[in-house]
């Protein structure tokens, strides 16, 4: 039984991908700082998967000393870490550039002491949650992944640099290095059962939440930023992709990096199929039979009009597929939402 590391485990994605992981008998340990995520979570994962197999360490990955004693206690339990999934980082967008500096630590420097600490142990398997931010606001739609990288924002800056970082060390030692950079679209939904979903700590900053909680009669109204953006309706158009969807993913690449030659990927994870805002609103209320009132407001600093994958590379190349759609985004996540009002709490 391989010993995976899932560094950020505990949060919306690393969740869903560590419920998938147990379901292909992997055996796990997260590490999470808790920052932005419970390991009540990894509570429902053993729930739902009473033979799941997870070890939880609860720290920061920026601590050297912490991480090369997650390391080590696996060595000497003589499962030692065969690769990393690499989620643990700090995500919002508008965050990023009221605090830079804060990004810039967070990620970049816990993905420097992360990769060392893996160097040391001789772990050379990394799959790295990277987002479709790096592109920043391109012409081109659907995009591929030989788009230039042109950030707008610091996230997407520090989501770059981990990328030249990690190309850097595959360049300077081919015989040893597997690693496949994930880049995200827009990740929404839940698991179909209702019993894990996102649930972000303090005010949430993507779409999908706030939404629900505008339905929940939390918030007054959605507020969508701009309706002059050069698309069909005005508003922003994304590639939503369903979160298990995008963990399933995680499950193939990992199985192709252990299965084949030392490489390096980048691969860019969507349905393919942009979706608008109000498209988004339309699509939940005729799902959920209910109604979602919203204002226009200002563009953000740093959106884009058009962000809508090129999946053709992850197709072709791994045994993954995206299978559900924007419905099925839109029912799961809002059962997630309805029988959890207050998230794992």
């Amino acid at each position: 039984m391989k010993t995976i590391l899932v560094t950020g485990g505990a949060g919306f994605i690393g969740s869903h991908t560590c419920l998938c992981l147990t379901e292909k008998n992997y055996q796990l340990i997260v590490v999470d700082s808790n920052i932005n995520s419970t390991n009540k979570s990894l509570e429902k994962i053993k729930y739902m998967n009473p033979n799941s197999k997870i070890i939880f360490a609860k720290g920061d990955i920026r601590d050297l000393s912490f991480m090369r004693k997650v390391f080590n206690n696996a060595r000497e339990n003589k499962s030692p870490i065969e690769a990393v999934i690499h989620f643990a980082g700090l995500k919002s967008v508008g965050e990023s550039i009221a605090n830079p500096l804060m990004y810039w630590d967070s990620n970049v420097c816990g993905s420097i002491n992360l990769l060392k600490i893996m160097c040391e142990f001789k772990c050379h398997t990394i799959i790295f949650s990277s987002s479709a931010t790096i592109y920043g606001n391109t012409k081109t739609n659907p995009i591929t992944e030989n788009e230039p990288i042109n950030p707008t924002n610091p996230y997407g800056f520090t989501k770059a640099a981990i990328e030249t970082i990690l190309k850097g060390i595959f360049g300077s030692s081919e015989s040893s290095w597997r690693i496949a950079n994930l880049r995200y679209f827009n990740p929404i939904g839940a698991h179909k059962s209702g019993l894990i979903g996102e649930d972000p700590l303090g005010e949430p900053n993507n779409i999908f939440p706030i939404l629900c909680k505008v339905v929940q009669g939390k918030h007054k109204e959605l507020r969508i930023f701009g309706n002059d953006w050069p698309t069909f309706d005005g508003t922003g158009v994304r590639d939503y992709i369903h979160v298990m969807d995008l963990a399933e993913a995680h499950i193939s690449s990992l199985e192709f990096l252990i299965e084949n030659k030392p490489q390096y990927l980048e691969l860019n994870i969507g349905t393919g199929i942009g979706t608008s805002v109000l498209e988004l609103v339309k699509t939940f209320e005729s799902v959920n039979k209910c109604k979602i009132p919203y204002v226009f407001c200002n563009r953000r600093i740093g959106d884009v009009a058009n962000a809508v994958a090129d999946n053709k590379k992850i197709i072709s190349l791994l045994n993954w597929v995206p299978k559900r759609n924007i419905k099925d985004m839109c029912k799961d996540g809002w059962k997630w939402q309805s029988l959890n009002p207050k998230g794992f709490n």
